[in-house]
């Protein structure tokens, strides 16, 4: 059977009654696809909405004869093995019974010989050095989802969903995921903010305000085709904006004009030179004739005002929503924080151990390591969150700790309640400036976090951890791009390249480790037992 999907005049509206999806016409081949837009705009709803968790308001959905869903997290009970993910557990008992000579005769008529090394074949390819046997409690999350979607790629469907499948993943995941995808024959469409991941698609198709949006070729070819309708974009914005004014213009001359002729006419009748019944008829003209001009006028002015709100929706659409953090006037030589031969963790076996390190000024430094290794951890020490079992810390300056779930956030609290928690100095107007420079205008600071999408959630603790009294000057950032689209990705970046303190952040994300342009680069796995300044 061909792997397609196709969804026709498909329509849902979110519990509030907000429509997510209207009228929306989409086909996905059998290649493989990122689904790509802004945090919000319906692309885990989407999957959903085909694998048939939940249904659409109204349209249709068609769909292949078996699809693999493999979602943002992977869930374990109990007692479950990497042997359940594959539906195996029966299978690899007749297998062991067999081996032990007590194998009955339906073992051995439903028996499949090659399961055992297909499976640990299927392990190899996701990096995974685990009996099928082995608990998920035992695995990291990492772990888990390489070995889900080793899983779902094994039971060979029509068509694989997976939605975020490198999230929280270390470079060695990631490196496994592209190479399981690389390797599938099938169609796919793979939700992520993973430029390296994308840019192993076919194609990319953009959801946002305006609808479903297809573009040919992998991640490069849509950043490159992006820009130019931006570009595009831009210059329609111009052309109307200058619409606009020509028609004002024209609409401001023409009252001049009028106001002259009137004032000219009046004179006339003052001085009774010619006949009432042709200064009448000269002023019905005039009347009649302004009167169809000025509804003219008025048709023009209500087409360039809608032509600029057209120009001006395409825009924000294109434009990526900008990040403003303010000023900190961080000294160059200022000492922002002292590690001095740091041990701690948890339990008797410290993870880190014997650290010291010195940052001073506006410096940058990135730790990487692989899942596991006590990244978060350290983070957790320098910020004060665990104590550290021997050596001292000492935190010079204000600073600002955004985790990676934005922990911070109160779920029943709108946006600006949840800031005046954090930040009790800050007045009412301090609260909505700040939350404006995130992209929370007006009665978006009244939304609540826990309606909010994982990007939006990080992009709202990042607004009020910054937006504090002072400014911090050291800014922790623990996997800052996991939750975060494209576009807000883009928009981190470039703030984070105008912040004037200094940054310590943790990622597995080599174009935003590129982007930060770290002074320098602390292996976890491998911890110096000093790091001088």
């Amino acid at each position: 059977m061909f792997a397609s999907i196709t969804l026709s005049h498909l329509s849902f509206a979110k519990p509030d009654g907000q429509a997510l999806f209207d009228n929306l016409n989409l086909q996905f081949g059998a290649h493989r696809t990122g689904l790509v837009g802004r945090n919000g705009t319906g692309k885990t709803t989407l999957l959903r909405l085909i694998a048939g968790e939940v249904a659409p308001k109204s349209g249709q959905i068609q769909r292949p004869r078996t699809i693999g869903y493999l979602r943002q997290e992977v869930a374990e009970t109990p007692g479950q093995t990497i042997a359940d993910l594959f539906g195996a557990r029966d299978m690899l008992a007749r297998l062991d019974r067999a081996a032990a000579g007590l194998a009955t005769l339906e073992d051995l008529t439903e028996i499949d010989w090659t399961q055992e090394d297909r499976l640990a074949d299927a392990l190899a390819q996701a990096g995974l050095d685990c009996a099928p046997m082995t608990p998920l409690a035992a695995l990291s999350g990492g772990q888990r989802t390489r070995a889900a979607l080793a899983a779902q790629i094994f039971a060979a469907p029509d068509m694989l969903l997976l939605d975020e499948p490198t999230n929280n993943l270390d470079t060695d995941g990631r490196a496994a995921v592209v190479q399981m995808l690389r390797h599938w024959s099938g169609g796919a469409i793979v939700v992520s903010h993973d430029r390296l991941l994308l840019e192993e698609m076919d194609a990319i198709v953009e959801l946002s305000s305006l609808g479903a949006t297809t573009f040919g070729g992998n991640y490069s070819a849509y950043r490159a085709m992006k820009d130019h309708a931006l570009a595009a974009a831009a210059r329609g914005l111009a052309h109307a904006e200058k619409a606009q004014d020509e028609a004002a213009q024209r609409a401001q001359q023409a009252a001049e004009r009028k106001a002259r002729k009137d004032s000219a006419g009046r004179a006339a009748r003052g001085k009774g030179d010619a006949p009432k019944i042709m200064l009448d008829a000269a002023k019905g003209r005039s009347e009649a004739s302004g009167g169809a001009g000025a509804r003219l006028r008025e048709a023009r002015a209500a087409a360039a005002d809608e032509a600029l709100t057209a120009a001006r929706s395409v825009i924000e659409v294109l434009q990526p929503i900008a990040m403003d953090i303010p000023r900190t006037g961080l000294a160059a030589g200022k000492v922002v924080l002292r590690l001095a031969d740091v041990t701690g963790g948890y339990g008797a076996a410290p993870i880190i151990r014997s650290f010291s390190l010195t940052l001073t000024g506006p410096q940058r430094i990135a730790i990487t390591g692989p899942n596991g290794s006590g990244k978060t951890t350290l983070l957790k020490l320098i910020t004060g969150a665990i104590a550290p079992q021997s050596g001292q810390i000492e935190r010079m300056v204000p600073f600002a700790y955004l985790d990676q779930h934005a922990y911070a956030l109160q779920p029943d609290q709108t946006l600006a309640e949840n800031f005046a928690r954090l930040n009790p100095a800050v007045d009412a107007e301090g609260r909505h400036s700040a939350l404006a420079r995130f992209g929370f205008r007006g009665s978006a600071s009244q939304r609540r976090a826990r309606d909010l999408s994982g990007g939006e959630r990080l992009r709202a603790a990042l607004a009020c951890a910054m937006g504090g009294r002072p400014v911090p000057q050291l800014l922790i950032l623990d996997e800052p791009t996991n939750h975060l689209d494209l576009d807000g990705i883009a928009a981190l970046e470039q703030a984070l390249a105008d912040y004037d303190g200094a940054i310590i952040a943790t990622s597995h994300d080599p174009s935003f480790l590129a982007a930060l342009r770290a002074d320098d680069q602390i292996a976890i796995n491998s911890l110096p037992q000093e790091k001088p300044a």
